[in-house]
């Protein structure tokens, strides 16, 4: 069997990197301004940009200030990502895909690939041994005797096949993308289909020392799982590509398999290592979209100008000669002040999580006044708690008395937790109103939420109800007190209903625990909220006790995409001891340590309806219907209390126009073109 380790530790660090972000505050010294114009820009350019945006002596040229929390490392596709390097990247590309409302928009290319439209394929192909394959772990491997992998036509476990060294198929998808005509990079050279395939071909070799490549040089943003899966991406013509990938990958993000464009004719001469650190891939990238990266002064801001070639100067009026991306990393504190002043007309949602943190009163006072504009929406990352209902202890056979008491295995306890959290008191009192109470993995926004789903609003009586019916018995008539088991199957008679909350240190999750704690108590759930570092409660297993199971419940966070996470609380993604194997000689855990599913939740009609929905892909039949079903048992199910989504905030200068705040948006500034601001502003 072959775990992917790199895959393994993303997959740790996800829920860490999405809860206890923070910004680094630290000053540095702020060397002479970098001029990249006359360096990096061929004459023919200058010439024409200095002919089309020059100001005159009584024109000055229009300026917007976007202010960033940080300046960002490095702005290679293929290096390090930062939320303040996707802004800047926005004003130099534009797209190649843009995602908004959880639905992929084509920008460069004439339209996405679809099955029903057949510009997508899904074809059998024959196998022999030492291809590469997908099995039904979904790992990587090399066909060998012994593999378990599904044949053309089987979408779910229950049909997979172990191979026996005779004839097999399995399931090759493809895709075809065509890039509109006429596109230009910004020195006038045509951007053609090679360019994407350089890109894939540099992603492919990406130096091992960087971990994996194509997080953001591959549409998809899941590059690190898309790479290596890809049989071949080939140019067809100058405009038209086709992405295919390794038997067995059934990728439904396979609309999305583009790789952004690089401009062959300039960076073709360097070694793979070398794009990490020049200039003109760190520093002055070359793009296609609205802007142009004229200058860089290392601590304190980028400066770029409008690109006379911009593929879409004909639909869509660049509204600025310059932008200016300014690092206020030192200054925080003064953000509001420097909207206030005119020193900037946009702060993006990175400094928006550092007001977030410090209080509103002076937001929303400045807000009244006309002064500025807030702008919140709910985002993609939705916290959860988790219940510990198959703990590490319980893999050598449950023991009452000795292991920690089996309080979550009853759906109906489960579900009587969700009646007792009043999660939109968090949402009100913590989120300042602004987010939502999702009831799945999917907001109820997303275009795929089924809206049949069970809702658990808080109801205390509700909940009361159900914990009496499963036995936890209130004795004292007071809810303060907490109930006690009579009759609980694998629980001692006289065992009350004390539950262990852990969380990490950061401040929302402290005051959203303190929230749950009171509500629960009127239920007669007593919670003891443990809060550590996250580094340590979200550690991988086993020592870590989330993903070690060693937690009775637990607050962290993942991101819903534009498909089902569906598979984050399947059977197969339970962490534990890889050499385990069960009765039936199967391994109990194929994920080993590097599995997500905390919980421990196990249930056969969740595992299938959530292969059925995953294997099911974008333009073949039962797609939406399918994962319409695995969201109605996740919520009579309940592997987890959905809690709430993290907000974002944006500010800006009170007369913006044509902005929009997206839940998906992988950054704010996803119609940077069109932005504006001003009297006439429309």
């Amino acid at each position: 069997m072959i775990i992917k380790a790199k895959y393994s530790r993303l997959l740790f660090l996800l829920p860490v990197m999405l809860l206890l972000t923070g910004c680094s505050l630290g000053g540095e010294e702020t060397p002479a301004q970098l001029d990249l114009t006359a360096v990096n820009t061929p004459p023919n350019l200058q010439e024409t940009a200095t002919a089309t945006i020059q100001p005159t002596a009584t024109t000055p040229p229009r300026r917007l200030s976007i202010c960033l929390a940080a300046e960002p490392e490095t702005l290679f596709i293929y290096g390090d990502v930062s939320l303040e390097q996707r802004h800047i990247l926005e004003a130099i590309y534009d797209g190649p895909i843009d995602t908004v409302g959880y639905q992929n928009h084509p920008v460069i290319l004439e339209k996405l690939p679809d099955l029903k439209d057949g510009d997508a394929r899904l074809e059998p192909v024959p196998v022999q041994a030492g291809a590469w394959v997908v099995n039904n772990d979904n790992q990587l491997v090399e066909l060998d005797l012994g593999d378990v992998v599904r044949p053309f036509g089987c979408i779910h476990s229950d049909c997979a096949v172990t191979w026996d060294g005779g004839p097999l198929e399995m399931a090759q998808l493809s895709a075809t993308f065509t890039l509109l005509p006429d596109l230009k990079w910004a020195d006038g050279t045509p951007l053609t289909a090679a360019d994407s395939v350089f890109s894939y071909q540099v992603a492919s070799q990406c130096p091992a020392d960087f971990g994996p490549c194509g997080g953001l040089g591959l549409t998809s943003r899941s590059g690190w799982d898309t790479v290596p899966r890809t049989a071949s991406y080939l140019a067809i013509d100058e405009r038209s590509l086709r992405w295919t990938g390794v038997p067995g990958y059934l990728d439904q993000n396979y609309q999305m398999n583009f790789f952004i464009p690089l401009p062959e004719h300039q960076l073709a001469r360097y070694d793979p290592e070398e794009l990490f650190s020049l200039p003109e891939t760190t520093r002055q990238p070359m793009g296609w979209g609205p802007y142009v990266i004229t200058s860089w002064t290392p601590g304190v801001q980028v400066t770029l100008r409008a690109n006379p070639l911009y593929f879409r100067a004909s639909q869509v009026q660049v509204m600025f000669d310059e932008l200016i991306f300014r690092f206020i990393a030192n200054e925080p504190e003064n953000a509001l002040e420097f909207v206030l002043n005119g020193e900037c007309d946009f702060l993006d949602q990175g400094v928006g999580q550092i007001i977030m943190e410090g209080g509103m009163n002076d937001l929303f006072g400045t807000a009244e006044g006309g002064q500025l504009l807030p702008h919140f929406t709910a985002g993609p990352v939705w916290e959860h708690a988790d219940f510990g209902i198959q703990p590490l202890s319980y893999d050598d056979g449950y023991q009452p008395g000795v292991d920690r008491p089996n309080f979550f295995s009853d759906v109906n306890v489960r579900q009587a937790f969700a009646l007792c959290m009043d999660r939109q008191r968090i949402v009100e009192q913590v989120l300042f109103g602004n987010s939502s109470v999702p009831s799945t993995f999917f907001p109820e926004e997303h275009p795929l939420f089924e809206p049949s789903v069970n809702r658990y609003a808080f109801d205390p009586a509700a909940g009361s109800l159900l914990l009496q019916q499963a036995g936890w018995v209130d004795f004292d008539a007071d809810p303060q007190t907490p109930r006690q088991a009579v009759g609980v199957q694998g629980v001692i008679d006289g065992t009350p209903l004390v539950v262990t909350y852990r969380i990490s240190t950061a401040t929302q999750r402290r005051a959203a625990s303190q929230i749950l704690a009171e509500s629960l108590a009127e239920c007669g759930i007593t919670l003891d909220v443990i809060s550590e570092p996250g580094g340590e409660v979200y550690a991988p297993g086993p020592e870590g006790p989330v993903f070690g199971r060693r937690f009775d419940l637990a607050q962290f966070a993942w991101a819903s995409g534009s498909q089902p996470a569906c598979s984050l609380w399947s059977s197969r993604q339970i962490p534990g001891d890889p050499n385990l194997v069960s009765e039936d000689g199967t391994i109990s855990f194929p994920y080993g340590w590097g599995g997500i599913n905390a919980s421990g939740f196990r249930d056969s009609a969740y595992d299938f309806a959530c292969e059925q929905a995953i294997g099911t892909l974008p333009g073949q039949p039962g797609y939406l219907d399918n994962i319409q079903s695995v969201q109605v048992i996740f919520s009579e199910q309940l592997p987890v209390v959905p809690l709430y989504q993290h907000i974002k905030l944006v500010v800006t200068r009170p007369d913006i126009c044509n902005f929009t705040i997206d839940s998906s948006a992988s950054s704010e500034l996803w119609n940077i073109e069109a932005i504006d601001y001003g009297e006439d502003c429309q």
